[in-house]
């Protein structure tokens, strides 16, 4: 298992690759339960945070504890159906604040 790991240290990501991802497209009465049964396939997770407000359902953030781990949740999850509807798995990315 050890070579494994060194062997992921030595590859080289894209920039955008991090280990929060932003979920759309989800039915909107999934719950947390299911998302962890979906995404954790993929590796431990840190955290999943649902969309609860009428311009966030059927979003969600989900954080891996690996970042290898996330860009596997988003080459296998991108289009995959949930409920009749197909996800779209992206990697987060961090708006800057405006002054």
């Amino acid at each position: 298992m050890a070579a494994v790991s060194a062997n992921r240290r030595n590859v080289r990501l894209p920039p955008e690759v991090n280990r929060v991802l932003y979920v759309r497209n989800l039915p909107f009465n999934i719950t947390g339960e299911e998302m962890y049964e979906i995404f954790g396939k993929y590796g431990a997770i840190r955290q999943i945070r649902l969309g609860d407000t009428k311009a966030t359902k059927g979003t969600a953030f989900v954080v891996y504890e690996d970042i290898f781990d996330a860009k596997n949740a988003v080459d296998h999850l991108s289009g995959f159906n949930v409920a009749n509807r197909y996800l779209i798995v992206l990697y987060n990315q961090r708006r800057e604040r405006k002054k």
